[in-house]
């Protein structure tokens, strides 16, 4: 399969943008076209895979290009692997950034084990129904608040190498990141 042209299949503004970062880092980066419009796409699959191949199909389908989608988990060991799927969610359905945050720290309120791992699926999917799919997984630990301005969603609590995610600059971030590992392992499978 190859993509010269591809459109980031979200409507979440900074992860399209953590997705540009890192391909716009490869040698030789795909033309990434914006200004696109598509009709929300629910999440209704139960894995990470299902979620970032449903989103992919059908953006591809809605705008005729190859589409590229993620889809995101952060995983706590002492909460049973919760959030998961459910992430961007799991303070309900219309949930900030902050939101999620609070509820991960209440529900490790004098929990001294806080390992934590974000793993990432890729899809990237075209018109013709070709499909190619990575993961990328970061581990870390849960921090007892939030610190840093960097970074998005969970990346003020992820806490990897004594830092928050959202304490580290976004190419330090980028290099490290599981979102990073995921679309590198992508871009490695197609062979660019």
């Amino acid at each position: 399969m190859r993509v010269r042209r591809l459109v980031v299949a979200s409507q979440n503004p900074d992860k399209v943008r953590e997705v540009e970062e890192v391909l716009s880092s490869l040698a030789a980066p795909p033309d990434i076209v914006r200004g696109l419009a598509w009709d929300e796409v629910e999440e209704t699959e139960d894995t990470l895979v299902g979620n970032a191949l449903l989103k992919a199909r059908a953006v591809a389908l809605a705008t005729g290009l190859p589409a590229l989608s993620d889809d995101t988990g952060l995983e706590v060991d002492a909460l049973g692997g919760a959030p998961g799927v459910r992430t961007a969610r799991y303070a309900g359905e219309v949930s900030t950034y902050d939101d999620n945050i609070a509820k991960v720290l209440a529900e490790l309120e004098g929990v001294a084990e806080r390992s934590a791992r974000f793993r990432t699926a890729v899809a990237l999917v075209t018109p013709d129904g070709e499909e190619i799919t990575a993961e990328g997984v970061l581990e870390g630990a849960i921090g007892m608040e939030p610190c840093g301005d960097g970074g998005f969603g969970y990346d003020p609590i992820f806490v990897v190498d004594h830092r928050t995610l959202a304490e580290i600059d976004s190419d330090e971030k980028h290099a490290i990141s599981h979102r990073g590992k995921a679309l590198r392992s992508l871009v490695e499978m197609l062979g660019a």
